[in-house]
């Protein structure tokens, strides 16, 4: 018999942005999205998925270099989640699952998108971390330089091919 919310049990009801509901038990970790009964398609994130899901290696290892944390942990999908969350509260539904050993996450997202447009959101944020963090360096041609290549970045033509390269029809993609 289920057990809502108590820690070991199955019960663990999410309540979706679109008004529905689905159990954390039916979510599973190779998950990216699902087919909502409301006729909506929701992306899925979990706490272990890396930040390569929506950026190559090379600039997580930026981000993990130069973003500082509250928790002091480094730069991760909890913190890009969270900017994703205060960007747009009413379209996120999220749940602590760490008291829930049949899971195998501990944090879990799904938003009103589906993942092609959350990889657009969590990519536009972070073009907007990183053009705040510009702005705080001391290097005027720095921040005219940044400027000038974002003018020029697509981010749907980004996301088009960043998804392409990732092949994530394949829930054993590898980071870029």
């Amino acid at each position: 018999m289920s057990e809502p919310r108590v820690p070991g049990g199955r019960g663990g009801e999410l309540s979706l942005p679109c008004g529905r509901s689905v159990s954390v038990h039916d979510l599973d970790m190779g998950m990216r999205e699902f087919a909502c009964p409301c006729g909506g398609t929701h992306a899925v994130v979990m706490d272990m998925h890396p930040l390569s899901r929506w950026v190559p290696e090379d600039l997580v290892a930026v981000l993990r270099e130069t973003v500082g944390t509250t928790t002091g942990e480094s730069f991760d999908t909890v913190h890009v989640m969270g900017m994703v969350l205060e960007e747009f509260p009413e379209a996120v539904a999220s749940e602590d699952t760490s008291e829930d050993g049949h899971v195998g996450f501990a944090l879990v997202w799904v938003t009103d998108f589906d993942s092609r447009r959350l990889h657009e959101v969590v990519v536009e944020l972070l073009v907007e971390l990183m053009e705040h963090a510009v702005s705080h360096a001391s290097d005027e041609s720095a921040m005219t330089e940044f400027e000038r290549q974002m003018l020029e970045f697509d981010v749907g033509a980004f996301v088009e091919q960043y998804r392409a390269q990732r092949d994530f029809d394949d829930e054993f993609d590898r980071p870029a």
